[in-house]
């Protein structure tokens, strides 16, 4: 018998545990529990290594929500091998995606939040379940998303749906406004994407701190933003990356790798 081996993601160390320990109950599940997403992590990777990597994450819809001391945790990026910090449950999904493709995420929900089951499906989740749904459908989710099948429950379906829907409108018009920028200014708003001022922008591009403010009145003028925080959001949807840091470039040089997103 072809065994399943499931990881179990929740801060709720009672309700990780018990869910544990039902799911170990069936013959074909291994199971184990990580009580964080940066605990998770190295649970997926020392399994990889060692030749037993897990099948299916089910992952806590609201981990990461309060710190340990009961404060309102901010969600962040996976952080790098060796580094600490809070992972939110969405993160991880898209961290193991990126990282593990072969593992199939599964997000347990206290409640149905068409926003939130969107956001995880377009971060790869294969299914978004209630924790307090039976264990027999609980198993049926794993096995179905093992198939390459993705659950949603029946009342959740239009709101995903439209959610998805108006995202991709979004990304739509993003994309339509960063077309219109001229291939220098698309390169100095992908340095902006990384984070770097103006400063920085003209010693990268070998321009005049004078023309890349120029520039960049230029951007966002043409995004129909007001602030370089906005221009950057706008450019992320519309999948603009920031600009390679490993080398400056040279002038007239412009950055383009197909408008992939990176994370």
């Amino acid at each position: 018998m072809a065994r399943i081996r499931v990881l179990v993601v929740d801060d709720h160390r009672i309700f990780a545990e018990s869910l544990a320990a039902a799911l170990a109950a069936e013959p074909d599940v291994d199971v184990s529990a990580a009580g964080n997403g940066p605990a998770a992590l190295r649970a997926l990777e020392r399994a990889a290594a060692e030749g037993r990597a897990y099948d299916v994450m089910l992952v806590d819809a609201e981990l990461g929500a309060l710190t340990p001391d009961g404060a309102p945790a901010v969600a962040v990026p996976v952080p790098r091998q060796g580094e600490p910090g809070l992972v939110d449950g969405i993160s991880l999904v898209a961290g193991v995606r990126s990282g593990c493709p072969a593992v199939r995420s599964v997000v347990l929900a206290e409640k149905d939040d068409p926003r939130c089951a969107a956001r995880a499906l377009q971060a790869g989740a294969s299914g978004w379940v209630a924790k307090d749904c039976s264990l027999q459908r609980l198993l049926a989710v794993i096995r179905g998303v093992l198939r390459d099948e993705t659950h949603l429950p029946p009342a959740l379906l239009t709101g995903v749906l439209r959610e998805l829907t108006a995202a991709r409108k979004h990304r739509t018009e993003s994309e339509r406004l960063v077309e219109s920028l001229t291939p220098r200014e698309r390169e100095v708003l992908r340095c902006m994407v990384a984070g770097l001022g103006r400063k920085a922008v003209a010693e990268r591009l070998f321009l005049s701190p004078h023309t890349v403010r120029t520039h960049m009145q230029n951007v966002l003028g043409k995004l129909g933003v007001h602030s370089t925080l906005a221009a950057v959001a706008l450019a992320r949807r519309a999948g603009v990356g920031p600009a390679d840091p490993a080398t400056p470039r040279l002038a007239g040089d412009v950055v383009e790798r197909g408008g992939q997103l990176a994370q």
